[in-house]
């Protein structure tokens, strides 16, 4: 009997994370039977270091070229993946799954997309930085080690926020962040999803801690999905995590969640040969 091919499963990232920061999630996996991959954005260099020497070398990239570019990757599977993002990258997997290229998609704190109109004052300050400079908009912004510790893991101790931000910290473009923050007022915002269509399973995660996509914002968005969505969709809260839920010392704790989800919702790993 021929083994089923294992399910592809595409990872994307959001601002301020290398792509690295989906390998122990690759690991766990690919133990699992999937197929990960983390291809990281378009320009982005291959390791931390790299990426903050070379600034510029993502300065610029849009909403639709980080879409464009993992559709790419995806069209050069073997079978539609499970599309797993967090923040900018949780908008892109909606996004994708939207377009229906993927089998299942999961959402950790996704960044708003046009009609989530959910703007928590937390997150509006940790966005202010970036979004008071309309300079920034062809160029990179990349947090502090206190910035770090402030907004993006601000629910870890001081020491594995700074661990953190050494292993996985680097610029990235704020041209995002304008297109997402003025989505309500652009006709053809690329911060739109296609939230009507027929598709596969979703399920939005959320941090009660998050200071960068506050729960609220993610409940929004679950909301939407699930009125406006034909498949099944789901929502997970974790009370005590912060917007770095998805790389912090908690991590295994919100992949076996999304494991879980794809079980129950069909898309898991195929059984070993000679099991039902």
């Amino acid at each position: 009997m021929t083994a089923a091919a294992p399910v592809p499963v595409v990872f994307v990232h959001g601002l301020w994370l290398h792509a690295s920061s989906w390998t122990p999630w690759g690991e766990l996996f690919a133990a699992r039977g999937y197929d990960p991959v983390a291809p990281g954005w378009p320009g982005e260099p291959p390791t931390t270091e790299e990426a903050r020497a070379h600034p510029d070398a993502v300065a610029g990239v849009g909403i639709e070229d980080v879409t464009r570019h993992h559709a790419e990757v995806i069209a050069g599977l073997p079978s539609p993946p499970v599309v797993v993002g967090h923040s900018f990258g949780g908008l892109v997997a909606q996004k994708l799954h939207g377009m229906g290229l993927t089998r299942a998609c999961v959402a950790l704190s996704p960044a708003q997309f046009r009609g989530n109109l959910v703007l928590p004052p937390a997150q509006l300050r940790t966005a202010w930085p970036v979004l008071s400079r309309p300079g920034l908009r062809r160029r990179t912004w990349a947090h502090t080690p206190d910035t770090w510790a402030r907004g993006f893991a601000s629910a870890v101790p001081r020491e594995e926020a700074d661990r953190l931000w050494t292993d996985y910290a680097i610029p990235s473009p704020a041209r995002p962040l304008f297109q997402a923050g003025f989505a309500a007022f652009t006709p053809r915002s690329e911060a739109a999803v296609a939230t009507r269509r027929e598709r596969g399973p979703v399920l939005v995660v959320a941090a009660g801690r998050d200071r960068t996509v506050p729960e609220a914002a993610s409940r929004a968005a679950y909301r939407i999905q699930r009125r406006h969505g034909t498949g099944v969709t789901e929502f997970v809260s974790f009370p005590d995590r912060g917007h770095s839920l998805g790389a912090d010392s908690g991590w295994a704790d919100v992949a076996g969640t999304v494991l879980d989800f794809l079980s129950r919702s069909g898309v898991g790993a195929p059984a070993p040969v000679g099991q039902a």
